[in-house]
C-alpha cells in the first residue's frame, strides 16, 4: 500500500479505523490516568484546596481548547496523519513533566508549577491527536462513514478514561503516584506503533480556507448544547472521587467504571439511532437521561445510588457528541473538515476547561455533592440551546 491514499480513494472501514481507535484509546487512558490520580495527589500531598483542584483539572481543557484553532490549520494544510502523530509526542512530553511534578512534591508551589505546565502540555497533545484521528479516519473510511468513525473514536476516548481513571487510583495506592505517570510516559508510544504503517491521505493546498471563527459561528449551536451537556462529564471527571470520600464510601473505582460501562455499551448497541430518528430527537432524550443522572448523584444518600446515578449519566451522555457532530460537519466542504472538527471538539474543550474552576467553586462554597446539581442545570441550559437549533 502507498504511503498515501489517491484523491478520492478509500479502505476498508475497520482495517481504516481499527489502528486509530486503537491509537486514541491508549492516549485517553493516559488522560484518565491523570484524571484519577490527581485530585488526590494535589489535596494530600501538596496540600492545595479544591479550587485548584478544579484548576488544575481543567487546566488541560482549556490548553486544548486555544491550540483548536491551530491544530485544524495544521491537520487540514500538513495532513491529518502528521497532526495526529504530533499529538502522541506531545503526551510523552505530558508523562515526563508529570514526573518531575511528583518528584518535586517537597516543594508544593514547585510541584504545583510543574503540574499546571504538565496539564497544558497534556492540553495540547490531545488537541492536534484528536483533531488529527477523526480527520484521518473520515478521509480513510470515506465521508458516508463519518458518523461511524465519530462513534467508535469516542468509544475510545470514554473508555480510556472510564479504565484510567481506577486504574490510576489502584496504581496510586498500591504503588504510590510515579508509578500512575510513570504509565502516562509509557503509553503514547502504542499509540505511534498502531498507526505507523497506515497510509496518510491527501491534502488538498490549492483550498482557500474558511477562516476559524467562521467555522465556529456556523457549528456553534451543536457546539453550544454539546458544551453544556459535557459539563456534566467533567463534573464526574473532577471530583467524583472526592465527593466519595466526603462521604466516606471508599474510592470511586466502580463509579469511574459504571459511567464509562454504560456510555460504551450505548454506543456500541445504539449507534445507529442518530441517523434512524434524527439527531435532534437522540440528543433531547439522551439529555433527559443525563440530567436524570445527575439529580440521582446530587440527592443520593447512598454508594449504589449515586454509581447508578453515574451510569444514567453515561448513557444519556453517550450518543450526544455523534449526534451534534454528524450535523455540525455537514454544514462545511470536505476540505474544512479538520477546522470544523476542531472547532465542534472545542466547545467540548470550553466545557471541561470552566466546569473544573466552577465546580470547585461550589463545592468550596457547599460540599461536593453539590456540584451534581450544576451538572443538573447544565444539562437543561443544553436542552433549552437544542431547542432553539434544531438543524
Amino acid at each position: 500500500m502507498s504511503t498515501t491514499l489517491e484523491k478520492g480513494q478509500t479502505i476498508n472501514f475497520y482495517k481504516a479505523t481499527m489502528p486509530i481507535i486503537l491509537s486514541v484509546f491508549t492516549i485517553y487512558l493516559t488522560i484518565g490516568i491523570a484524571l484519577g490520580a490527581l485530585p488526590k495527589f494535589v489535596q494530600n500531598n501538596l496540600g492545595f484546596n479544591s479550587l485548584i483542584i478544579g484548576l488544575v483539572i481543567g487546566l488541560q481543557s482549556l490548553a486544548t481548547l486555544v491550540t483548536r484553532a491551530y491544530s485544524g490549520k495544521i491537520t487540514d494544510t500538513k495532513g491529518a496523519k502528521k497532526s495526529k502523530m504530533s499529538g502522541v509526542i506531545l503526551s510523552i512530553i505530558a508523562g515526563v513533566t508529570y514526573i518531575i511534578a511528583v518528584s518535586c512534591q517537597s516543594s508544593p508551589l514547585l510541584a504545583l508549577g510543574f503540574l499546571l505546565l504538565a496539564r497544558i502540555i497534556h492540553g495540547v497533545g490531545e488537541s492536534f491527536l484528536v483533531t488529527g484521528a477523526l480527520t484521518w479516519g473520515i478521509g480513510l473510511a470515506g465521508h458516508q462513514s463519518s458518523g461511524k468513525v465519530m462513534t467508535w473514536n469516542g468509544i475510545a476516548m470514554y473508555a480510556g478514561i472510564a479504565i484510567g481513571a481506577p486504574l490510576s487510583i489502584w496504581l496510586s495506592k498500591g504503588f504510590g503516584e510515579l508509578n500512575a505517570f510513570v504509565l502516562i510516559m509509557i503509553l503514547p508510544a502504542i499509540s505511534w506503533i498502531s498507526t505507523a504503517k497506515l497510509p496518510a491521505v491527501p491534502v488538498d493546498i490549492d483550498h482557500v480556507r474558511t477562516p476559524f471563527y467562521k467555522v465556529i459561528k456556523t457549528v456553534a449551536g451543536q457546539g453550544l448544547s454539546l458544551a453544556f451537556s459535557s459539563i456534566a462529564f467533567g463534573c464526574i471527571a473532577s471530583f467524583v472521587g472526592l465527593f466519595f470520600m466526603e462521604k466516606n464510601w471508599g474510592d470511586a473505582s466502580l463509579a469511574f467504571m459504571t459511567f464509562g460501562a454504560c456510555y460504551v455499551l450505548t454506543r456500541i448497541f445504539f449507534a445507529s439511532f442518530p441517523d434512524r430518528f434524527g439527531g435532534f430527537r437522540v440528543a433531547f432524550v439522551s439529555l433527559i437521561i443525563e440530567a436524570a443522572g445527575q439529580m440521582m448523584i446530587w440527592t443520593s444518600g447512598s454508594k449504589e445510588m449515586a454509581i447508578i446515578g453515574c451510569g444514567l449519566t453515561g448513557i444519556g451522555f453517550s450518543l450526544i457528541f455523534p449526534a451534534l457532530g454528524v450535523l455540525a460537519i455537514q454544514k462545511v466542504k470536505p476540505q474544512m473538515r479538520g477546522t470544523a472538527l476542531g472547532a465542534y471538539v472545542a466547545f467540548v474543550d470550553l466545557s471541561l476547561g470552566l466546569a473544573g474552576p466552577a465546580a470547585g467553586l461550589a463545592a468550596g462554597w457547599f460540599n461536593y455533592q453539590t456540584v451534581y446539581l450544576f451538572g443538573v442545570i447544565c444539562c437543561i441550559l443544553s436542552m433549552i440551546i437544542l431547542i432553539f437549533n434544531k438543524k
